[in-house]
C-alpha cells in the first residue's frame, strides 16, 4: 500500500494561453479517483470575456463564441473549482496535477483576479503529486517529450482524440501516470510529506540545469524555481 491506493483528485486545465500571469481558464475538470471508480466535474467558462486565441482552440477545440453561448461566468466556475480542490485537501486527498505550476499558478492568479480566496490560503496543507516532476526526476536521461500524453505512452497509457487535450481526459491520464510512477519508481515507497520535499528540490534541479541548457542555446531564460505555485509577490504581475 502507498498513496496511489489512497483516495487521488486529479486536476487539469484547459485555458486561453501559456501565460500564467495573464491566460484565462476555459474549461477545467476535478476527477475524484478511489480505487476503480471515479467521479469527474467539469466546467466550462465564458473565458472572462476575452477572445479565445486561434492557437488555443485548436488545442482544445473550444472556441470563443461556443465559450460565450454556453460557458458560466468565470468567477462562478472559479469559486467552484476552489472549493472542489478545498474539499479534497480537508479529506486529505492529494492534488494530482501534471505541470502543476501551471495549472495552480494560473487557477491562483484567477481567484485573485475576481477577488477570491486563492487555494493557498486554506487551512490545510497544499499536498500535491505532480507525475511531470516525478518521471523526471526517477528517469531524467531519458530522450523525447514530456508533454503528457508522451509521458502516457511511456508508461503504457494511450490517450485516445477525444480524451487528449480535454480537461477530463487529461486528468485521468494524468492519475495513472501517478499510479504507475508509484508502483515502479522509489517515488511511491515516500510518505505524501516526503514527496512534497522531494518533488519541491527535484523541480528547482531541473529548472536550474534547464536554464543552463537554454542561455547555452543563446536564449537567457529565466525558469522559475517554484513549485507546486509560483508566489504572487514573486511574479512581478498584477491579476
Amino acid at each position: 500500500m502507498n498513496w496511489a491506493d489512497e483516495t487521488l483528485c486529479a486536476f487539469d486545465l484547459e485555458t486561453t494561453g501559456t501565460d500564467t500571469e495573464a491566460a484565462r481558464i476555459v474549461t477545467a475538470s476535478v476527477v475524484t479517483i478511489a480505487g476503480s471508480s471515479h467521479r469527474v466535474r467539469s466546467w466550462l467558462t465564458d473565458a472572462g470575456g476575452v477572445e479565445i486565441p486561434p492557437e488555443a482552440t485548436a488545442v482544445h477545440s473550444i472556441t470563443t463564441e461556443h465559450a460565450r453561448a454556453h460557458g458560466e461566468r468565470s468567477p462562478l466556475v472559479i469559486a467552484e473549482i476552489r472549493t472542489a480542490l478545498c474539499d479534497a485537501l480537508y479529506a486529505g486527498h492529494p492534488l494530482v496535477v501534471f505541470n502543476a505550476p501551471f495549472d495552480l499558478t494560473l487557477l491562483d492568479r484567477e481567484c485573485r483576479r475576481y477577488d477570491i480566496d486563492p487555494l493557498g490560503a486554506a487551512r490545510v496543507p497544499l499536498r500535491v503529486i505532480d507525475p511531470l516532476v516525478l518521471d523526471r526526476a526517477v528517469d531524467p536521461y531519458r530522450k523525447g517529450s514530456r508533454k503528457l500524453v508522451d509521458v502516457a505512452r511511456h508508461y503504457g497509457i494511450t490517450l485516445t482524440e477525444d480524451d487528449a487535450h480535454t480537461s477530463a481526459g487529461d486528468c485521468l491520464a494524468t492519475a495513472r501516470v501517478a499510479w504507475c510512477l508509484a508502483k515502479r519508481t522509489p517515488a511511491g515507497r515516500r510518505t505524501l510529506d516526503d514527496l512534497q520535499v522531494f518533488q519541491r528540490e527535484a523541480h528547482s534541479r531541473w529548472a536550474a540545469n534547464f536554464e543552463t541548457y537554454l542561455r547555452k542555446q543563446g536564449k537567457p531564460d529565466v525558469i522559475s524555481r517554484h513549485w507546486p505555485t509560483v508566489p504572487f509577490a514573486t511574479s512581478g504581475a498584477a491579476a
